[in-house]
């Protein structure tokens, strides 16, 4: 008996190290389906190609810190896990990619690896930049190449056990990693599929756009579904075609001005949105700006990630909230929630306020709007906070008033709500 039970121990343990072995193998193999570098016909051109693609894909968010050198890292990137930092991607030989080639540059951005083979944390979004083609990548390493070198290394990570073990990345990435360059869709047209591949590569719109589970992948069959930003407490909407949380009532045309400009009749770009409007997507050309309009007006109206409906206010809470609107925002807004021109956005319909979770609703109240000044809008208006002057009852029920007003139905926001939303506004 004791014999059949070692067997039956060392046979499980044989086939768990195989299974370990092959997620192991799975998650460090490389796709070099690609091909290698082209010697550009136009080197000035493709410098500026990839001075394009870097404000597409808003590297120096991540890659410069406030008030430091662009592209020297040191920008904390908060995560449930710990805090990781954008490394120096400047050309400096000691401290940035400075001995780095295209295809060190390449394997990064494609496979998700260091020039010397280890595996990179998902933070650099390479679940989406694996997508990128080739050509765009060395458009891009042609561009970084030419910024200035600065000499600073970079700030080490910050990450609790066991997530500081870099080669457990191998069985996160067997699990939901599959990398692969984009391929056209050859029965949609050349701008919907321009649109695809800036929304699903440089663009990585998924990365705030899409829930994750609980080892921080993105929940792939949710789409862009929305979810809490990690770290930030901001809800980035869904990006489906529901008109009561998404992007129903909108126009491609719609999306490209918000996109460019920070603003649109139904909606104005906040919190993390505007800090990418700022630093990238206000630099998009017509074509492109329009294709990723076109793109996401495909998407199904999938049902939003983000709990289950609350309940409806009370009459008694409606009543207040009233007030409190007709005191503090109608002059602005209007008495029905239409807006007045991209000045003032319409709040009827609007996703900031109709979405899932009400915490940006919440924070605009609290800390004010204010869209980023931009090339094509370069004075918005902007909305005053209302912390100093508003309790969390008086904005639990104004939020409420206006989530529950003009056919939104979005649902009631407590004053606990609040109060948290409050505290970690104050934390930041």
């Amino acid at each position: 008996m004791k014999r059949i039970i070692t067997y039956c121990l060392l046979t499980l343990l044989l086939a768990c190290l195989a299974v370990a072995a092959t997620l192991y193998w799975m998650g460090t193999r490389d796709d070099t389906s690609a091909g290698t570098a082209a010697a550009p016909a136009d080197a000035a051109r493709m410098v500026d190609q990839g001075r394009y693609l870097a404000r597409l894909g808003n590297c120096m968010a991540c890659h410069t810190a406030q008030g430091g050198k662009a592209y020297a890292g040191g920008t904390a990137i908060p995560t449930p896990f710990g805090t990781l930092y954008g490394p120096n991607i400047t050309p400096d030989p000691q401290t940035g990619i400075g001995t780095w080639n295209a295809d060190d540059f390449w394997q990064a951005l494609h496979n998700g690896k260091s020039k010397d083979g280890s595996l990179l944390y998902p933070a650099f979004p390479y679940t989406e930049y694996t997508r990128v083609s080739r050509a765009d990548a060395d458009a891009l390493f042609a561009y970084l190449r030419t910024v200035e070198p600065v000499s600073q290394p970079s700030r080490p990570h910050e990450l609790a056990f066991p997530y500081n073990q870099r080669g457990l990345l191998a069985f996160w990435r067997a699990l939901y990693f599959q990398p692969g360059v984009y391929q056209p869709d050859t029965g949609e047209t050349v701008p919907w599929n321009r649109g695809r591949y800036l929304v699903e590569g440089l663009g990585h719109c998924a990365a705030c756009h899409a829930p994750r589970n609980s080892l921080g992948a993105t929940r792939a069959a949710d789409g862009l579904a929305g979810g809490l930003i990690a770290g930030l407490d901001w809800y980035a909407p869904p990006l489906g075609n529901d008109p009561a949380t998404g992007l129903g009532r909108w126009s491609a045309q719609d999306i490209a001005t918000l996109l460019q400009t920070g603003m649109a009749r139904h909606s104005t770009a906040s919190g993390p949105m505007a800090e990418v409007v700022l630093g990238s997507s206000q630099y998009l050309n017509d074509a492109d700006a329009l294709a990723m309009g076109t793109y996401l007006k495909s998407l199904p109206a999938a049902p939003a990630a983000g709990g289950a409906q609350p309940p409806g206010p009370s009459a008694a809470l409606m009543d207040i909230g009233g007030k409190l609107y007709r005191q503090h925002c109608a002059v602005c807004h209007q008495d029905q929630g239409q807006g007045s021109g991209i000045a003032w956005p319409a709040l009827a319909g609007n996703p900031t306020v109709t979405a899932p979770l009400p915490v940006n609703a919440i924070r605009v109240v609290l800390d004010g709007g204010f869209a980023p000044a931009t090339a094509a809008n370069p004075r918005p208006h902007g909305m005053p906070p209302f912390a100093p002057v508003l309790g969390d009852n008086d904005v639990a029920a104004l939020v409420s008033y206006i989530r529950s007003s003009w056919g939104n139905q979005a649902g009631r926001v407590t004053p606990f709500e609040v109060k948290r939303v409050r505290d970690a506004s104050t934390l930041n």
